[in-house]
């Protein structure tokens, strides 16, 4: 299984499963994602959502090997439909997101961390958003960032596009919290056990009435967001972020 799903005391914790990429993204690994997702946001015992990588990795970004692919992947053609159905998926999901980020989100992995609410980061793990280092947009990084950060913190990251430390990225708040990088799986989960401990339906009714502030629907926030992005780059300049 490239995403596997795990439903257990009230935690649905979902894996990007594909270790010797790092977890590179793919398009079966966006439908997958998106599926996972929107199994955990209708199942009633779920009360939130651990998002995590395979075997101490977060995730690398695409996976550039298959999008160059001779012939071309089948889903390639989609992708940008799959990719988008994947943020949507996050969007819109009803649950909370906590994401446990060890050792690197980088690029379209960073646009996955970023749209967790309660982001856990190894104190030297490190989240990058470094499409500007390829002469690239970073459509999705930035969608999530301006959604929950202000104009300066989505700058620091995506203007710089250098690694931020889960120490750095604690201090700027963007981290809910940074332990040992050995640690960031067992403390997200401690976290999802206490959020899974709340009273049932609280934790919805919050991240309802939060997500009603949103200026704009799912589709409408992310249509904003890519409009200024080249679709018709050659996959071997696709960042993915």
């Amino acid at each position: 299984m490239i995403v596997e799903l795990e439903q257990n005391n009230g935690v649905a914790e979902i894996v990007l499963n594909h270790p010797k990429t790092r977890n590179a993204i793919t398009g079966p690994m966006g439908m997958a994602l998106a599926d996972a997702l929107n199994s955990a946001s209708k199942d009633e015992q779920t009360k939130c959502v651990l998002l995590r990588g395979a075997e101490g990795a977060f995730c690398s970004g695409l996976n550039l090997k298959e999008f160059n692919a001779e012939p071309p992947p089948p889903w390639l053609k989609d992708f940008g439909k799959i990719w988008r159905n994947a943020h949507l998926a996050l969007f819109n999901c009803p649950k909370p997101i906590v994401v446990a980020l060890e050792k690197f989100a980088i690029n379209g992995g960073a646009a996955l961390a970023l749209a967790g609410d309660l982001l856990v980061v190894g104190e030297d793990s490190y989240l990058q958003v470094g499409e500007v280092r390829q002469g690239m947009a970073a459509p999705y990084n930035m969608a999530w960032l301006r959604l929950r950060f202000s104009e300066y913190i989505a700058a620091q990251l995506t203007i710089s596009g250098r690694r931020y430390t889960g120490a750095e990225l604690l201090n700027k708040g963007i981290a809910y919290a940074a332990p040992s990088t050995s640690d960031t799986v067992s403390a997200a989960r401690e976290i999802c056990a206490e959020l899974a401990s709340f009273p049932r339906d609280a934790l919805q009714r919050i991240k309802t009435v939060m997500c009603a502030y949103r200026p704009e629907d799912g589709s409408a926030w992310f249509d904003q967001a890519t409009a200024n992005s080249s679709n018709s780059v050659k996959p071997s300049k696709v960042i993915g972020g």
